[in-house]
């Protein structure tokens, strides 16, 4: 089964009027999917918005220019869990260029996290999250654990160790490309960190796979959820 979460191509109107038309003659979403490569449910999402707005609603859309404010993603959170349509309705009905925007914003309700205002172009997290603090190795392999444990949540995991996003990216790739070795500070100390042990390695990667299992748990609870709640 493809996932919500898959990245997505951009696609140009007239692309998808061509798959459009196909749909029409009585081929299936399925097999247009199948055959054109396309993240499943695509163009069921195409042909929903094209019905009900016309082929305005197929231009290819910038997603820099996708701004949203926390009362609006409130308001669609909201519709969503009081059951006024599937996430393919709402994404439609408001305007959303994908529904995995829509999950994306339930799941962070439903974590108890802030929505917050999109933030203007040009803005990044490091702008109002400069802190670059002295970490020991032990921290750093609970910050990549934590983030791990929550889906790669860059912001989050900074925010509770108190650091910068950069540090906190920086560390998960060089734990993911080196391992446990790529999160030794090696930058000119006159007291190299003491080195793990084969075994405290060991732990360290059953750490990871520990929390690698508990987000991945969260996904399933999270997309068990979404199906009662489009089942009601």
């Amino acid at each position: 089964m493809r996932s919500l979460f898959m990245s997505r191509k951009k696609y140009s109107k007239e692309f998808k009027l061509s798959v459009i038309h196909e749909r029409e003659q009585g081929a299936s979403f399925y097999s247009l999917e199948r055959k054109y490569n396309l993240n499943l449910g695509l163009v069921r999402r195409w042909y929903a918005a094209y019905l009900k707005y016309g082929e305005d609603a197929l231009r290819k859309k910038n997603s820099n220019y996708c701004r949203y404010s926390a009362d609006f993603k409130k308001k669609v959170v909201t519709a969503y869990l009081a059951g006024e349509g599937s996430l393919l309705d709402i994404s439609v009905k408001y305007g959303i260029n994908a529904q995995s925007t829509v999950v994306k914003w339930v799941k962070q309700y439903n974590s108890h996290e802030e929505l917050m205002d999109s933030r203007p172009k040009g803005e990044s997290f490091m702008a109002t999250n400069p802190k670059c603090r002295k970490t020991t190795l032990e921290e750093r392999i609970s910050i990549v654990e934590h983030c791990t444990a929550n889906s790669n949540n860059y912001k989050l995991t900074a925010m509770k160790f108190n650091c910068s996003y950069g540090q906190v990216y920086s560390w998960v790739r060089k734990y993911k490309s080196q391992g446990v070795e790529g999160l030794y500070d090696r930058r000119g100390r006159s007291k190299p960190e003491k080195e793990l042990t084969e075994l405290e390695k060991l732990q360290v990667e059953n750490r990871m796979l520990k929390a690698q299992a508990r987000q991945q748990q969260m996904e399933i609870d999270f997309l068990k959820k979404l199906d009662a709640v489009e089942r009601r």
